[in-house]
């Protein structure tokens, strides 16, 4: 079984697939899996530089990640275009994650399902929900960014509607870690119950 977790910037995804991960979970991260595709001197990173430029490099030679997000959340023309890159090498790199896996189920944590309308690709969907102003300032808190490019990548995004419309199940998240530890479990849990049936 494939669970795809989603949830907004700021929502708390990354802490639930943590949770997820110490009760044995193989938990798939798209955002580092899409780093990785962009590392110097992979195919990626040579077409990422060949469409965004040289100035998009650091002097060690990596791309500027600060850099490119600013230039693509600015830009759908842009941003369509590293998605256009990235993409088909990130599912690649996915497809032999989760062949390789050994655990129950899988979780692939990915921010936009609803966005790539790729709801298909998995069993279950399950949203890691809370309110927007809680992801402005949490996002704010840890991103150390300012409120404007945070509530730029928010515009971003599917709206908190869209993306509770593709969900299977649903976390809250609007309290504590704490909480949000117990919810995450449960929810493992009755994952656990439906690999079993």
């Amino acid at each position: 079984m494939i669970v795809g977790l989603t949830g907004g910037i700021g929502s708390g995804k990354s802490a639930a697939a943590s949770f997820f991960k110490n009760e044995g979970i193989n938990v798939i991260d798209a955002d580092h899996v899409a780093k990785e595709v962009v590392e110097k001197d992979t195919p990626g990173f040579k077409k990422v530089v060949e469409y965004f430029g040289a100035e998009i490099v650091h002097a060690d030679g990596s791309i500027d990640r600060t850099k490119l997000r600013k230039e693509v959340f600015e830009s759908v023309e842009k941003r369509e275009a590293l998605e256009s890159i990235t993409h088909p090498l990130v599912r690649e790199k996915m497809s032999e994650r989760i062949l390789a896996s050994q655990s129950p189920y899988s979780i692939i944590e990915v921010p936009l399902i609803f966005e790539t309308k790729s709801m298909s690709s998995y069993d279950r969907v399950l949203v890691i929900d809370c309110e927007s102003e809680l992801q402005l300032e949490r996002a704010t808190l840890r991103d150390n960014n300012s409120g404007n490019v945070i509530q730029n990548i928010i515009n971003s995004q599917c709206s908190r509607e869209e993306r509770l419309s593709i969900a299977n199940d649903v976390i809250s998240n609007n309290d504590s870690l704490k909480n949000l530890q117990i919810r995450s479990l449960a929810m493992h849990h009755f994952y656990l119950g439906l690999t079993k049936k």
